[in-house]
């Protein structure tokens, strides 16, 4: 069974940086190559929002405009792991923090096209 664990939030100010982390464990012929990742992000007050993805083949990624610029998404395919790098925080970037991984096809700016997730990890930044 595969399962997605995410790492690495926590309590910044603004201005600061973070990196997340997604395992990506039970996976038998097939690694994270395989699959198109994603990182969603939710508050309380927020549907599940996209943030950024990775395509499965060219590696190509997209990102939110909020965050364009100051996000990036990479993957190990070795290590079976994607990394979201955030840079310059903002309070606004507040939430929950989710890794999807998408094994078929659909809009991958769209929760509803992702077949698996993980826990989630809380980033918050103080003003």
């Amino acid at each position: 069974q595969v399962r997605l664990v995410e790492s690495g939030g926590g309590l910044v100010q603004s201005g600061d940086s973070l990196r997340l982390s997604c395992a990506v464990s039970g996976l038998s012929a097939f690694t994270v190559h395989n699959f198109r990742m994603g990182w969603f992000r939710q508050t309380p007050a927020r549907e599940r929002e996209f943030v950024a993805g990775i395509n499965r083949s060219d590696g190509f990624a997209y990102y939110a405009d909020s965050v364009q610029g100051r996000f990036i998404i990479s993957r190990d395919n070795a290590k079976n792991l994607v990394y979201l790098q955030m840079n310059s925080l903002k309070p606004d970037d507040t939430a929950a923090y989710y890794c999807g991984a998408n094994s078929g096809f659909g809009n991958l700016k769209s929760a509803a096209s992702y077949d698996l997730w993980g826990q989630g990890t809380q980033v918050t930044v103080s003003s």
